[in-house]
């Protein structure tokens, strides 16, 4: 990337700056957008009992927040760096606990999926400020650490907003579920207002509209025609044409921001190995992370017949492992360098995903832990020295740029694989679910369409979908852990030869 002149980045005064209680103000504004990002699983059984929503509507009712998300994270974590990283916090939490408030009255999946997408929108212009005001106003030697504060937030948040919604499940309906957002979100802009300093370039150039319309297009049809493949068949014009459009809309993506002056994404940052083995690494970790959520949570309720709350409670192993593992992270990338740290923390998650695939109906929960542990730990290893290889390799007046990309590898990865990993699920229940001929055609329909409405009809119905349902988990959890293993040989390669960080030193600012 051609290295540029830029004015200092705003920032106040080093004296001036409460580091504790600014990273904890951005990192309960984090946990907000990641917690809603995994909260509402919990709830999809009940969701899809109430609304009649099939198998592809819940994958959207997870995947329209992500999708809006990670669309617009470019553009947001630019338009932090010009107008300003706190006006950006604030607005974003403002449509984010409005769109929930909104949320709390859906009746339909239809709503529901409308509302998502909002709080995505709002969602996308918090995430990239959280980091950016970190690495923007933070003095060196308070970065790393609180780096790692982030990092262990952002993985953590996930199971905290799965045992909050079991919780809230318990005593009222999935409604209830977005009150969670309305809180934290209040709670963040209140430490928003009060502790977090404005930090911006003033001179950065002007967003990239084109370049960011190019890039929503890109991912909406690619991920549109993932999560509808089981509806019309992996191999039906509409699915390989919406699949190939949007590969050729991001091609045009990356093409026409090599020609611009000022592009949204330079795609020669890449060229950086330290920038795109964090990026591939955040990118496999969340695919497989988000994707397991979305499917183990319907396992343990569906499945094994856990409430929401033990469901919930269920996952806690994960965290319990994760979030130490992302404070020991700095120390051991120090010990023995970014590479073997972050390959090492790949290599545990490909091996848990493998265990947790061969669970069935009748496993014990012994199994479920043995697998949760390692990956949670291995999560909280690879997680850090990814993001500072990417945080690392962009000047002080790029970081909300930089931020985004690690962020947009995160809810990227996250999108695609609720998307691939719903979609394989839901094309093997359906193949594999053999229904008695005798079956009214009505109720054949709705037990092909979901399994919980399957699960709901009870005897011979819900036995077989139980059955379907587990081939269809154990297939796309090696598919997963195939993924993730492939990515910890691919970040080995990269960052082979490579010093004790995974960043590679930046453009002059």
């Amino acid at each position: 990337m051609t290295a540029v002149i830029t004015p200092p980045v705003k920032s106040p005064a080093a004296g001036a700056v409460r580091s504790g209680a600014v990273t904890a103000v951005v990192c309960v504004a984090l946990a907000t957008v990641v917690a809603a990002m995994s909260s509402l699983n919990v709830a999809l059984p009940e969701i899809a009992r109430t609304t009649h929503a099939t198998q592809t509507q819940l994958a959207w009712v997870i995947d329209a927040y992500s999708l809006v998300f990670a669309s617009l994270l470019l553009p947001a974590g630019a338009f932090g760096d010009r107008y300003g990283r706190r006006l950006a916090l604030l607005i974003g939490l403002s449509v984010f606990g409005g769109a929930s408030a909104v949320a709390m009255t859906a009746h339909s999946a239809t709503e529901l999926i409308a509302l998502r997408a909002v709080l995505g929108l709002g969602a996308a212009l918090v995430m990239p400020a959280t980091l950016s005001t970190i690495t923007g106003t933070f003095a060196s030697e308070q970065r790393t650490r609180a780096v790692s504060i982030w990092a262990a937030v952002a993985g953590g948040s996930a199971i905290l907003g799965l045992l909050t919604s079991g919780i809230v499940l318990e005593l009222w309906s999935w409604p209830s579920v977005f009150g969670l957002n309305v809180v934290l979100a209040a709670i963040a802009v209140a430490g928003t207002l009060r502790f977090v300093p404005e930090s911006a370039d003033p001179h950065a150039p002007r967003l990239d509209v084109s370049g960011a319309v190019l890039a929503v297009i890109g991912m909406v049809a690619l991920v549109y025609s993932i999560i509808e493949a089981p509806s019309h068949g992996w191999l039906s014009t509409r699915t390989l044409a919406g699949l190939g459009g949007g590969l050729v809309v991001l091609a045009g993506f990356v093409l026409f921001e090599l020609r611009r002056r000022n592009p949204l994404l330079d795609p020669r940052v890449f060229a950086r190995r330290g920038l795109s083995a964090g990026s591939l690494s955040i990118f496999v970790q969340f695919f497989a992370f988000f994707g397991f959520i979305f499917l183990v949570l319907q396992y343990l309720q569906l499945i094994r017949g856990d409430s929401g709350l033990v469901s919930a409670i269920s996952m806690l192993p994960m965290a319990a492992a994760m979030m130490p593992a992302a404070r020991l992270a700095p120390a051991l990338v120090a010990r023995i360098g970014a590479r073997a740290t972050c390959t090492a923390g790949l290599v545990l998650m490909a091996g848990a995903l493998a265990v947790l695939a061969q669970l069935t109906g009748t496993s014990s929960y012994w199994l479920v832990a043995a697998g949760l542990i390692p990956l949670g730990a291995g999560m909280g290893l690879a997680m850090t020295p990814a993001t500072s290889g990417i945080t690392a390799a962009l000047p002080a007046a790029q970081q909300g740029v930089g931020s985004a990309i690690n962020d947009l590898s995160r809810e990227v990865g996250g999108a695609v694989g609720i998307a691939v990993l719903a979609s394989v699920l839901t094309s093997t229940y359906q193949s594999h679910l053999h229904l008695s001929h005798h079956l009214p055609a009505a109720e054949a329909a709705q037990a092909r369409a979901s399994v919980a409405i399957a699960s709901h009809l009870g005897g011979a119905v819900a036995a077989q979908a139980h059955i379907a349902f587990s081939d269809g988990f154990h297939l796309a959890l090696l598919i997963a852990a195939g993924l993730v293993a492939a990515a910890a040989i691919a970040v080995a390669t990269l960052l082979r030869g490579r010093g004790r960080t995974a960043g590679d030193t930046p453009a002059a600012a």
